[in-house]
């Protein structure tokens, strides 16, 4: 009667007892020091780093998932240094990072999208720099949908001891030594790179750890969705809206979510590609460079894709100033390719 029973539930109660026992897995912080090898130089230095970066992303995670019960949703009133309205929560997750990364003692200033001038830590002794956007696609964060946070890690190139400058973080996109995002959605997700592939972690409310759950995330070489502001097509240059009516002709998929690090994420999973082409309004294109353009293109790059401003890799572009904007397509290499 019991082998009857297992046969129709498929489970024995040894299999029963295997999944209560089953191991947690890799969590972010054994991950990190596993990877501590590959930077010598470091001596646990950038996987503190990282650690106060997760720290962060934790208690942002907290403050979203109450936003609809406290009066933290909505406008804060003030612009950033792009002319922006600032969300509520766009303060919040700021006022976060720059704490966490203070208090952690590792980085000697920070580039945020929410300050016009570099945020000097006080760390004059660290040897890292950070550029961020706290809050990507903060705006829907009324109506519940994804938001995220993107980051980008430079070891200094002026003297420890000094204060940073503009310097240390205008040395352009292939001397990241490390780069993430955290998606804040059905569950968070920190994806990151440090130069040798890309790794997903699901953040486990009841441990308040983040799991191993992507090893070595790959973007498909090809794939059928592209995601764009559909909205402003008429403004894109001729050849992005020839590229848009193939992909309708092909019966391909539109997806936008107007959050990046949303966008992105689907389509480093699924297959495809995002744009955001220069338009009449932002001619030299409206994303951010070094805290946007630069950390998600090093990204795919090590997940087997493509990003380029329409002219040249992005990780190839040269930073001039530390709000720099570009034009972004980036996603399947072989879609990127084809536009």
């Amino acid at each position: 009667m019991l082998i009857h029973q297992e046969r129709i539930t498929g489970r024995s109660n040894a299999s029963k007892n295997g999944e209560l026992a089953m191991p947690v897995g890799t969590t972010l912080d054994r991950y990190i020091m596993r990877r501590q090898n590959d930077f010598p130089y470091a001596t646990g230095e950038l996987s503190q780093l990282l650690r106060d970066i997760a720290l962060a992303s934790k208690i942002v995670h907290r403050e979203i998932n109450r936003a609809g019960l406290m009066d933290i949703a909505g406008s804060a009133g003030s612009g950033n240094v792009q002319g922006e309205t600032q969300q509520k929560l766009d303060v919040i997750a700021n006022i976060r990072f720059i704490r966490a990364l203070k208090n952690g003692g590792e980085v000697c200033a920070i580039i945020s999208e929410e300050d016009d001038d570099i945020v000097h830590t006080g760390n004059v002794n660290a040897r890292y720099v950070v550029a961020i956007d706290p809050l990507d696609g903060s705006s829907n964060i009324d109506v519940n949908v994804s938001i995220g946070t993107i980051f980008s890690i430079y070891r200094r190139i002026t003297p420890v001891g000094t204060e940073a400058t503009e310097a240390d973080f205008l040395q352009g996109g292939r001397c990241q030594i490390a780069a993430g995002y955290i998606l804040y959605g059905s569950s968070t997700l920190l994806v990151l790179t440090s130069g040798a592939g890309v790794s997903g972690f699901t953040y486990d409310n009841s441990l308040g750890e983040y799991i191993l759950s992507h090893a070595n995330l790959r973007q498909p070489p090809v794939g059928t969705i592209f995601s764009c502001n559909d909205g402003n097509v008429e403004d894109y240059p001729a050849h992005v809206q020839a590229y848009l009516s193939d992909c309708r002709r092909r019966r391909f998929t539109g997806r936008y979510i107007g959050s990046l690090v949303a966008d992105f994420h689907r389509n480093l999973i699924k297959g495809g590609i995002y744009l955001y082409p220069p338009t009449v309004k932002s001619p030299n294109g409206k994303l951010r460079l070094l805290y946007e353009c630069y950390p998600m293109a090093f990204i795919v790059e090590q997940a087997g894709g493509r990003a380029t401003n329409g002219h040249e890799s992005i990780l190839d572009v040269a930073p001039v100033s530390v709000h720099q904007r570009s034009a972004l397509y980036i996603g399947s290499a072989a879609m990127v390719d084809e536009l």
